[in-house]
């Protein structure tokens, strides 16, 4: 049997996880999922049976009508009792509650989520008249506000590429894990920097995804669709290094032998060792701003914005598919352009 592509190997755990959610369900849920397959991710309709669990987790611990049903067998028909109020109520419990011992909480970003994934669900059973009432649709989405976006400086990047490469200012139990790591978390942090790639794109990667032909990443991207992304010379330099030096020479464990960027334990690196990585070196740098993965991406959408002027190289380079996204993130950047432009024009001479 051939080896499963990383891509492959997530449908699958997805798939599990979206099977094990559906056991603790209503029975009705499975043809809502059914007709998801042909449009949603794995991953998306994982995310949306994780959140119509905890709405029927509150439903069973909060509302008296359902404190006593075994939720897996309550019929279609029941979700008509369900108000607008009780939605709203929903969403006040999202804040914060208590499941198996452990506290959940939610920003307005969680609870705007699971609405949407709430209104998604009840407009399948809507459009198909099994319900006759649709009451996510009087409930307003929670306003999120916009945050102002985290970044490093150009002086901040070559710091955070030199403290991963020296490993200066590290611990001394870091500094002995660090001689085996320096050259992949390197490669690592100068292809995200270098490329704005997502982090589970580049866990992703595989050794024959890179083109040092056309100096190229081949990257599945959200929703499946394959992309190239290109990389200058650093990135070239690192990915070499690491390649030729250290990855040439490991054998991974069985699963993970074309994994590009491989764990100490011989597996493909996962996204948390990543997201700790960056976290580890980043704070060397600086203790202001709180670096992850993500704002390495918008570190580099910010760098490509600022050389070129161009949002619609910047919205494919990002792999967004609306422009929109892209404008909202990097308008202040526009704005310090404006800032600056105001002393432009001299009307006198000095």
């Amino acid at each position: 049997m051939p080896e499963l592509t990383y891509k492959e190997q997530t449908d699958l755990n997805n798939v599990e996880k979206i099977r094990e959610h559906l056991r603790e369900l209503p029975k009705f849920c499975t043809e809502y999922f059914r007709s998801l397959e042909i449009r949603k991710s794995t991953n998306t309709r994982k995310n949306y049976a994780y959140d119509l669990g905890v709405f029927f987790y509150f439903l069973k611990s909060e509302n008296p009508y359902f404190k006593d049903r075994d939720i897996r067998t309550i019929p279609i028909d029941t979700m008509d009792l369900i108000t607008s109020m009780d939605i709203e109520e929903y969403l006040s419990f999202l804040e914060s509650y208590r499941k198996d011992g452990k506290l959940y909480t939610n920003h307005e970003e969680g609870k705007a989520r699971k609405l949407s994934s709430l209104k998604s669900f009840y407009d399948y059973y809507y459009k198909k008249g099994l319900l006759k009432t649709n009451p996510t649709r009087m409930v307003d989405v929670p306003k999120i506000k916009s945050k102002n976006i985290i970044r490093l400086d150009p002086d901040e990047i070559a710091m955070l590429l030199d403290k991963a490469e020296s490993g200066e200012k590290l611990s001394g139990r870091q500094l002995s894990m660090h001689e085996r790591t320096k050259v992949r978390d390197t490669a690592i942090l100068t292809l995200l920097l270098g490329t704005g790639i997502r982090v589970s794109e580049c866990v992703g990667l595989d050794m024959s995804d890179v083109d040092f032909n056309a100096n190229a990443v081949r990257v599945i991207r959200k929703g499946g669709n394959e992309a190239l992304v290109y990389f200058g010379d650093e990135v070239e330099h690192a990915l070499k290094t690491y390649i030729d030096e250290e990855r040439s020479q490991l054998k991974p464990r069985e699963g993970s032998e074309h994994a590009l960027f491989i764990s100490l334990e011989g597996t493909r690196i996962s996204t948390r060792s990543i997201e700790r990585l960056v976290k580890k070196y980043s704070r060397l740098v600086t203790t202001v701003k709180k670096i992850t993965p993500h704002k390495l991406r918008s570190t580099y959408g910010t760098a490509l914005y600022r050389e070129t002027g161009d949002i619609y190289l910047v919205a494919d380079a990002l792999g967004h598919k609306d422009v929109n996204t892209t404008k909202k993130h990097y308008a202040a950047i526009d704005e310090d352009k404006r800032r600056s432009a105001a002393n432009a024009v001299k009307l006198r001479e000095e």
